[in-house]
Formats: structure tokens, C-alpha cells, sequence
């Protein structure tokens, strides 16, 4: 028998051509421990998409964004991923990182190299396979 799908909400935080990320915790029974992954999380029962994406920016980052855009969908792994574009409208030190080790405005060449370093922790991470692929999708289409 094959596992329930989850849904999730995902944010690609855009900043003048940068994409905000977060350093994943080094808890083995999370999804995507310890590398770099877009921001967001689960739904809750009878909740939208769109709803989840706020609930999960003010949790995470404590942030409010005034618009978001769909982008697309990607199902897979049990899996279904709502990908929303959201423009991020502050300086990274006015957000409150409740959630991971670090956060960091990645750039292109970032992205496509795949790895990061943290300042915070002192070490370079990888980019979550699936994080990755969805922000080189994005840049794709509007790069």
C-alpha cells in the first residue's frame, strides 16, 4: 500500500535576482536534513495553498509578503509541491529565522552550482535536489 500525498507549499523568495533559502536543521526525521531548501511546509486541514505559504513565511521568517504568484505544481515522491513566486521586500536582517541553521540570498550561479556555504555554521551545504531543480526551472522561464 503506498503512502498517503502529502501537499506542500513552497516559496521562491525573490530579491533582486537573489533567491532566499534556508539552511536546513541537522535533525535526521525531518525532510531534507542539514541542506538548503526553499522556505514553506504542510498544509493544514482546510487549508489552501496560498493560506499554507503565509502561515509557513510568518512561522519560519516571520514574514507578511503583500503578493504571491503561482508558479507551478510538481507532484512526485508522494509528493505534491505548490510552488508560489513571492517577491521578498526586506533586508534579510529584518526577518526572524524561527526554523534552521542559517538563511542566505543565493544568486544564479549559486543555484546552478548545486552548494553554499554558511557563514553561521562554517561549513558549504548542498541545495535539496528538488529545491534545486524548481529554482532552475524558475530561472528557465524569467532569467
Amino acid at each position: 500500500m503506498s503512502s498517503p500525498t502529502r501537499i506542500v507549499a513552497l516559496a521562491i523568495l525573490e530579491r533582486n535576482g537573489r533567491f532566499l533559502m534556508q539552511l536546513r536543521d541537522d535533525i535526521p526525521s525531518i525532510h531534507y536534513p542539514g541542506v538548503w531548501g526553499l522556505f514553506g511546509g504542510h498544509l493544514e486541514p482546510g487549508e489552501s495553498p496560498e493560506e499554507a505559504l503565509k502561515r509557513e513565511l510568518w512561522e519560519e521568517i516571520h514574514y507578511r509578503p503583500a503578493t504571491v504568484r503561482k508558479f507551478r505544481c510538481y507532484d512526485g515522491e508522494n509528493v505534491n509541491r505548490h510552488i508560489f513566486h513571492v517577491p521578498l521586500t526586506v533586508e534579510t536582517s529584518e526577518l526572524i529565522q524561527s526554523e534552521g541553521q542559517d538563511l542566505a540570498l543565493l544568486g544564479p550561479i549559486d543555484i546552478r552550482a548545486g552548494f553554499y556555504y554558511s557563514e553561521r555554521i562554517g561549513e558549504t551545504r548542498v541545495l535539496g535536489k528538488i529545491h534545486r531543480q524548481v529554482l532552475l526551472d524558475f530561472m528557465e522561464v524569467t532569467v
